[in-house]
């Protein structure tokens, strides 16, 4: 099982582009729980219209990937009031993105 401070020195890693500063420190990342082989958490882009919200949650799972004992993440993005949060957490959870 990973450390959830390995977990959140790996988030550290993940930068926005546009400020510089990473998803974690920057309060993108909420929900986060480490139990057993997984990961869970909630990844808020900086508004709804953020146009690296998908990439940054895509580099958030890359991140992810290959720490000890992960077995699965589960990353949901919510931006209230988005029109496509509920299709883009599917492709997300298929591959597809």
């Amino acid at each position: 099982m990973p450390a959830k401070e390995e977990v959140v020195e790996r988030l550290k890693q993940v930068m926005d582009p546009e400020t510089g500063t990473d998803v974690y420190s920057m309060g993108l990342i909420s929900d986060l729980e480490v139990e057993d082989e997984s990961i869970s958490l909630t990844f808020t882009p900086s508004s709804p219209f953020c146009p690296m919200g998908v990439q940054l949650v895509v580099k958030v799972k890359e991140g992810l990937k290959g720490l000890d004992g992960l077995e699965e993440e589960d990353i949901d993005i919510t931006v209230e009031g988005h029109i496509n949060s509920e299709e883009i957490n599917q492709k997300l959870d298929e591959g597809e993105l």
